[in-house]
């Protein structure tokens, strides 16, 4: 089936393709000596949250954007379930590094997790009842109901994570790509997070999380992918 959105086809996944497949991917930015990425390669099935590893620098947020459409990259192919990027914009959540939003941009909590739903909107209908109570039980399951009307400016650090983490979500995607969920967030985000991306696995899903952080992989991850100055170093998996 094709669905119409800002004058884009979306085609529905091949049977039994993984959630993402890169091959070879390669990307150097312009006026850049070395490319930010070199002939990567990596899979990530539905049902598996996936880490992808590495200091700043080393290729994460490219490989992500590159997955996104975002960025062109000069070689290689990325397929989501078994699909062009370009056919799945309705199917893939991105969540930028928190350091890449406005926040004193002036708009509730409640209204920036809204936006999640616009892929499905398209540019001229207004949110329904539907898109209202979608919003409202993703708040409810990150713990921010309390916080709905509050300015994302008056949000900590943790809050504003999973601010970004609830306009995802109500995207309904099948393929969630998230930069740095984890950084600079209390222990009860993390484990705010962490619950919730297993409850989406479980559903069918996929994750891919880029993260500097390395404790507690093994617990919440079940692939760890390493980039090292764009790279593929390692990876590994440990997928029940």
């Amino acid at each position: 089936m094709d669905l119409p959105y800002s004058r884009r086809r979306h085609i529905d996944g091949l049977p039994g393709a993984p959630a993402l497949i890169v091959e070879r991917l390669s990307v150097t930015y312009p006026g850049a000596a070395e490319p930010a990425l070199c002939e990567v390669s990596l899979m990530v099935p539905f049902g598996t949250r996936a880490a992808l590893v590495g200091a700043n620098g080393s290729g994460k947020s490219t490989l992500l954007k590159a997955a996104t459409g975002l960025l062109r990259p000069q070689g290689g192919t990325i397929r989501i379930a078994g699909q062009p990027v370009s056919a799945c914009h309705h199917r893939v959540a991105y969540l930028p590094q928190r350091g890449e939003i406005d926040w004193r941009f002036p708009v509730t909590l409640e209204r920036m997790v809204l936006a999640g739903r616009y892929v499905h909107l398209g540019w001229l209908r207004r949110p329904g009842t539907g898109d209202h109570r979608r919003v409202a039980a993703v708040l409810d399951e990150l713990g921010l109901t309390d916080l709905a009307d509050r300015q994302i400016s008056q949000l900590s650090g943790g809050q504003q994570q999973r601010a970004l983490l609830a306009r995802a979500l109500v995207q309904e995607a099948d393929l969630l790509l998230l930069d740095e969920p984890l950084s600079a967030v209390d222990a009860a985000s993390r484990q705010v997070i962490a619950r919730t991306l297993d409850t989406l696995c479980r559903q069918g899903k996929a994750a891919l999380v880029a993260t500097h952080l390395v404790d507690r992989l093994d617990e919440e991850f079940d692939q760890v992918f390493t980039l090292a100055d764009g790279r593929l170093e390692a990876a590994h998996a440990h997928l029940v």
